[in-house]
């Protein structure tokens, strides 16, 4: 089934808040993760390449000590799609926000 692209942008709101930003072509949110020290941020990183998986959506990101920064973006559409915005979502959750 094909992947669509955002429709409703109401939608990154409560990402916004939370401090994911839209990429100047805004077909992409980024957020950068800082953590206590690597180990936090590794397992962070684990934890979510899970959901990753499940959601069969899998962000571009780099790890450098404690900080990760990720970037979302669905190139099926070439866009956003709700997919972007669930992995957000739970990332957040599993970074504790």
């Amino acid at each position: 089934m094909p992947v669509e692209k955002l429709k409703d942008r109401s939608a990154l709101l409560p990402l916004i808040a939370t401090g994911w930003a839209e990429g100047q072509d805004r077909n992409s949110l980024s957020k950068t993760f800082l953590f206590k020290d690597f180990v936090e941020a590794f397992g962070f990183m684990t934890r979510a390449a899970l959901w990753a998986e499940k959601l069969n959506h899998h962000p571009e990101w780099s790890n450098v000590y404690r900080t990760v920064s990720v970037t979302l973006t669905t190139h099926d559409c070439q866009g956003l799609s709700e997919l972007d915005v669930k992995l957000a979502t739970q990332m957040d959750k599993l970074a504790g926000y």
